[in-house]
C-alpha cells in the first residue's frame, strides 16, 4: 500500500447496534475497492475483520478491527467496532482514533439502543457522521417510519440523501436526491441510472428539506434560499459539507451491504463530507508532568507524537500496539519517548493491520493508523513522542468496571499462571480488571457484563492453556455487640515443672472505633508487664468473631480485674486468658452480624423509574432522592446491601434494554436482619465443619 498525504486519509469509526451489519458492511467495503475477490460472512466464521476465534464461534465482534481500504485515491482506514455493550472499551479506544463515523442502522429494526448509544459517543466527541440504513432489501421495511423516528429521536439534523428504488425483495437501489441520479443494482455491481417515473412527488418534500439544511449550514447561502434562487451544485456540496464537518447536518444513505447497494455511494460521501485528519487541525496536550498545555499540528513536518489506543496481546507474536499518528511522521527502527511512563521505546517493526493480516511499511505520517510489536513499557492510552518534544495526550476515558466474580482454578497449581494470563489480557482491554480481596482471599475479576467474562474466561483456556470457574465473590461480614457484658477469662495448667496461670476481668461494650482497649487495674492485681499480652490476645481473637468467624468491629475491652501467680504467670498465660474471655463476653453482649452497604448511583431513562424502584425495594435497598439530568435522564441515588448487588449489572441491562448504566462504591456497615443473619451463619458454620 503506497503512503498516503494526511489530506487523502479518512479515519472511520463503523458504529451501531449489534447485528446491524458492520461487519458484512466492512467485507463488502473490502470488495467494492478490490482487496478480495469474495466477500466473506459472518455465518460462515471467514470475515477479514472477525477473526479471533470467539468472534467466529459467536458470530459477532468482541474487538475493534481495523481494516484500511483504498478508493479514488484516497486511503481509508475503517474501524470496526463490537455492538455489544460488554465491549464498550473498544468503541472509545475507536473513537479517539476516528475523525468520522458511519452510524449503521438495520432498516429492519429501525432505531435500537445501540443506535442511541452510538449517537450519544459521536455527539459528546462531537465526530461528523454518516447514517447508513442497511438491510434496504427485508420484509416489510417501512422507508418513511424509520426517517421520522430517526428525526424524533435524533433531531431535525438528520436529513435523507436518498430515496427507495422497491421495496423488500424487489428493493434494487436509490435516487440520490442531492445529485438527482439512479442507482440501481443489476445483480453484480450499482449502475447509474434515470430516476424512476413517479417518484418527483416523493422526491421534491425530501430534497427540499435537504436545501433548507444546506442553507443552515451557511449565512451567505441562507440569503440566497430566501431570495428564492436554486443553489448550484457546487453550492449544494459546499453547504453539505459545512455541515456535517461542524455536526449540524447527519445524512441517511440507504443500501444493503448483502448485496452491495448504496457501498459505492456511501465510500465516496465519506470522501467528500466527512473530515481528514488535516481537517481536525490541531492535537492538544500537556508537557509531561505538568499542567502546561501543548499542541501539534497533524502536520508530517511536526515533530513526532502518537497515541496508543489498542492492544491486541498474542502470545505468538507478543503484544502489538496500534496507534494513531496526530503529528510528523515515524520511521523504522525510531526511538521514541513513552511520555505516560518516562521510558524510552525503540519501534522495531512497522506495519499496517487489516484484520490479523500485517502490511509492511517503512513510514507512517500524520493521520494515519499504524501498529507495531513488542514494545517494552507501552500500554493502551500511552502517548508516544520525540524525545527532544515531548507531549503527553488525555487517556482513554474508559467506564467502570460493574460487574465482578470470583476465579477459581479447576486444576490444583494453576493459580500463579491464572494470575500472569489475566494479568497479560488487562493489557489488551482496559475496562477488565483483576484484584485479590485480602480479606477474603479470592481472586476477583471485573468488567462491563457477563458476556465480556466469559469472552475472558475462555481465552483463558483457548490463548493460555488454563481452565478457570466463576463464582459470585464471598461478602466480607462483621461481628460486633449491642450490649455489655463483664466476664472472668482464667487460663490455669498444670503438667509437671512450670505450670501456666493468667486471670481476667474484662469488660466489654459497643465503640465508634474498630477496636478500643483500656485497663483500669489498681493494686497490680495484674502485673503490668503482661498488660499489653491482654491487649495482644484481644486483638487476636478479633480477627474472628463467635456468630460465624467474622472480623468482630466497634467493640471496646476494658481489663478492670484479675490476679496472677508468681511462678506460673507468664505472657502467654495472659493471652489465652484474654482469649477465652473474648469468646464467652462476646456471647454475652448481645453479637450481631453486620453487612456491607453500597451507595449505588443509577442513570436510567424515565420511562424506566417505575422498575428500578421496585426492584431496589426487593433488594432491600433505600432510595435516597433523584437529580434530573440535563439529557432528559434520572439520576437515582440509593443504598443496598452489596450481597444484593453482586448481578445488579446483568438485570438493570435486562430491565432497560441496556438503557441505563450505574456505579457503586462502599458506604458502611449495617446490622444483618435476624432471618438473614441465622442463613448466614449456619451456612458459615456448616463450612468450617
Amino acid at each position: 500500500m503506497k503512503e498516503y498525504q494526511t489530506d487523502k486519509i479518512r479515519n472511520v469509526a463503523l458504529l451501531g447496534h449489534g447485528s446491524c451489519g458492520k461487519t458484512t458492511l466492512t467485507e463488502s467495503i473490502l470488495f467494492t475497492t478490490g482487496v478480495t475477490k469474495r466477500k466473506g460472512r459472518v455465518e460462515d466464521g471467514n470475515t477479514i475483520s472477525d477473526y479471533d476465534k470467539e468472534e467466529i464461534s459467536r458470530q459477532f465482534s468482541i474487538g475493534t478491527s481495523i481494516i484500511p481500504v483504498e478508493w479514488k485515491d484516497v486511503k481509508y482506514n475503517l474501524l470496526d467496532t463490537p455492538g455489544y455493550f460488554d465491549f464498550i472499551g473498544e468503541v472509545n479506544g475507536a473513537l479517539r482514533a476516528a475523525t468520522g463515523a458511519v452510524i449503521i442502522v438495520d432498516a429492519s429494526s429501525g432505531v435500537e439502543v445501540g443506535t442511541e448509544k452510538a449517537w450519544k459517543y459521536t455527539e459528546k466527541n462531537k465526530l461528523p457522521k454518516i447514517i447508513f440504513l442497511n438491510k434496504m432489501d427485508k420484509e416489510n421495511i417501512n422507508f418513511d417510519k424509520i426517517m421520522n423516528d430517526l428525526r424524533e429521536q435524533f433531531g431535525n439534523k438528520v436529513v435523507p440523501f436518498a430515496v427507495p428504488i422497491g421495496e423488500s425483495e424487489s428493493f434494487k437501489g436509490f435516487v440520490n436526491i442531492v445529485d438527482m441520479i439512479g442507482r440501481v443494482y443489476d445483480g453484480k455491481d450499482c449502475v447509474d441510472a434515470q430516476v424512476p417515473e413517479g417518484m418527483n412527488d416523493i422526491i421534491e418534500p425530501l430534497r427540499e428539506m435537504l436545501m433548507e439544511s444546506v442553507a443552515e449550514a451557511d449565512e451567505e447561502l441562507m440569503e440566497k434560499y430566501f431570495e428564492g434562487e436554486e443553489f448550484t451544485t457546487e453550492e449544494i456540496h459546499r453547504g453539505l459539507r459545512k455541515g456535517i464537518m461542524n455536526s449540524d447536518l447527519v445524512p441517511v444513505l440507504i443500501g444493503s451491504s448483502q448485496n452491495n447497494i448504496g457501498v459505492h455511494t456511501l465510500l465516496n460521501m465519506i470522501n467528500a463530507y466527512l473530515p481528514s485528519p488535516s481537517d481536525v487541525g490541531v492535537h492538544e496536550g500537556v508537557k509531561p508532568g505538568t499542567t502546561e498545555k501543548v499542541q501539534r499540528k497533524v502536520d508530517k513536518n511536526e515533530p513526532f507524537s502518537a497515541f496508543v489506543f489498542k492492544t491486541i496481546v498474542d502470545p505468538f507474536v507478543g503484544k502489538i500496539s496500534l496507534f494513531n499518528v496526530c503529528s510528523g511522521k515515524i520511521s523504522k527502527d525510531a526511538d521514541v519517548l513513552n511520555a505516560n511512563k518516562d521510558e524510552n521505546e525503540r519501534f522495531g517493526s512497522l506495519f499496517l493491520l487489516r484484520g490479523k493480516s500485517q502490511i509492511e511499511v517503512s513510514t507512517i505520517i500524520a493521520g494515519d493508523i499504524g501498529a507495531t510489536a513488542k514494545l517494552q513499557y507501552t500500554e493502551t492510552g500511552d502517548t508516544l513522542c520525540d524525545k527532544n518534544n515531548p507531549i503527553q495526550y488525555n487517556e482513554i476515558d474508559y467506564p467502570d468496571p460493574c460487574l465482578f466474580l470470583a476465579v477459581e482454578p479447576k486444576a490444583k497449581g494453576d493459580e500463579e499462571k491464572i494470575g500472569s494470563s489475566l494479568a497479560r489480557m488487562t493489557e489488551e482491554d482496559p475496562t477488565f480488571i483483576v484484584q485479590r480481596n485480602a480479606e477474603t482471599k479470592q481472586l476477583l475479576i471485573g468488567g462491563q457484563g457477563n458476556m465480556q467474562l466469559a469472552v475472558i474466561t475462555n481465552k483463558l483456556k483457548n490463548t493460555f492453556g488454563v481452565e478457570v470457574e466463576l463464582t459470585d465473590p464471598k461478602v466480607p461480614y462483621r461481628e460486633t455487640i449491642k450490649g455489655t457484658s463483664s466476664v472472668q477469662g482464667r487460663h490455669k495448667k498444670q503438667s509437671g515443672g512450670a505450670g501456666q496461670y493468667g486471670d481476667v476481668h474484662i469488660r466489654f461494650e459497643p465503640s465508634q472505633l474498630d477496636f478500643e482497649f483500656d485497663e483500669e487495674i489498681f493494686g497490680g492485681s495484674v502485673p503490668r508487664q503482661y498488660i499489653p499480652a491482654v491487649e495482644k490476645g484481644l486483638r487476636e481473637s478479633i480477627e474472628k468473631g463467635v456468630l460465624a468467624g467474622y472480623p468482630v468491629v466497634n467493640m471496646k475491652a476494658v481489663l478492670f480485674d484479675g490476679s496472677y501467680h508468681p511462678v506460673d504467670s507468664n505472657e502467654m498465660a495472659f493471652k489465652i486468658a484474654a482469649s477465652l474471655a473474648f469468646k464467652k463476653g462476646m456471647e454475652q453482649a448481645k453479637p450481631v452480624l453486620l453487612e456491607p452497604i453500597v451507595r449505588v448511583e443509577i442513570l436510567v431513562p424515565e420511562d424506566y423509574m417505575g422498575d428500578i424502584m421496585g426492584d431496589m425495594n426487593k433488594r432491600r435497598g433505600r432510595i435516597l432522592g433523584m437529580e434530573q439530568q440535563e439529557d432528559g435522564n434520572q439520576l437515582v441515588l440509593a443504598e443496598a446491601p452489596q450481597t444484593e448487588m453482586f448481578k445488579y449489572a446483568i438485570d438493570l441491562r435486562s430491565m432497560t434494554q441496556a438503557r441505563a448504566s450505574f456505579r457503586m462504591e462502599f458506604a458502611r456497615y449495617e446490622e444483618v436482619p435476624a432471618h438473614i443473619s441465622e442463613k448466614i451463619i449456619a451456612e458459615a458454620k456448616a463450612e468450617r465443619e
